[in-house]
């Protein structure tokens, strides 16, 4: 591939991922907020955010710092969060299984819920062909983003204390809903959803955020057991 259609793919794959990093913006600043309120120093939540890069597993991690959860209940908590990048790995691999161990194991740290959704209808419509870089593009648009905004987010948690309760977690409600909704024509995708709903709702108010660590385990389960099923033996 000559350095011209690299550096196409690599732009146009942050073009696509732009609408996902205006819904990450007041998320990441809202972390930014939340962590400085609960004591981290700023220069600790930015190496989180640099480090981790993982929105929802960084707020339960603070979450459960909070209330003075054990470091075994934090890393297992998170653990079973991020499983569902497993799902996203198992999608994207026929596409990636020729790519060098390189590109596979820089690829994978940056692979977030944003990032899968705009890379796996890219290679889904368009195949792998320069897949790499797009992958890249979209990577390195929503990592800096969400830095960017995390550092907001502490200048802003400094000045402003309460800004954490002004309900801009709105916008990544919506982010995600706008990422979910699509997938929900697949079977193993509505299956995942169902059960992670549905032990969502009737764990809630477990203590140590056990209620999210369920429902996460159980999308997860059903998610990967229904498309088990739908594999060619």
């Amino acid at each position: 591939m000559n350095s011209l259609s690299a550096r196409s793919a690599l732009m146009q794959g942050a073009r696509d991922t732009l609408p996902m990093m205006i819904g990450a913006a007041p998320f990441g600043t809202i972390f930014g907020t939340f962590a400085i309120a609960m004591g981290l120093s700023p220069t600790v939540t930015l190496a989180m955010s640099a480090l981790v890069f993982a929105g929802s597993s960084q707020f339960i991690a603070i979450s459960l710092l909070g209330t003075g959860a054990a470091l075994p209940v934090i890393w297992f908590t998170t653990l079973v969060v991020n499983l569902r990048h497993m799902l996203y790995s198992a999608t994207l691999l026929p596409y990636a299984r020729h790519w060098s161990l390189a590109w596979r194991g820089s690829l994978a740290f940056w692979l977030t819920d944003e990032t899968f959704a705009v890379v796996e209808h890219r290679l889904r419509t368009h195949g792998a062909q320069a897949g790499q870089w797009y992958w890249l593009g979209s990577s390195l648009a929503m990592y800096f983003n969400w830095l960017i905004w995390t550092l907001a987010g502490v200048l802003l948690g400094r000045a402003v204390p309460n800004l954490a309760h002004w309900g801009l977690d709105f916008a990544m409600v919506g982010t995600f809903s706008a990422i979910v909704a699509p997938q929900l024509k697949r079977f193993p995708y509505l299956m995942a959803a169902i059960a992670a709903g549905s032990v969502a709702l009737l764990a809630r108010g477990l203590p140590y955020k056990l209620d999210l660590m369920l429902a996460a385990a159980a999308g997860i389960a059903a998610g990967m057991l229904s498309q088990a099923k739908e594999m060619p033996r």
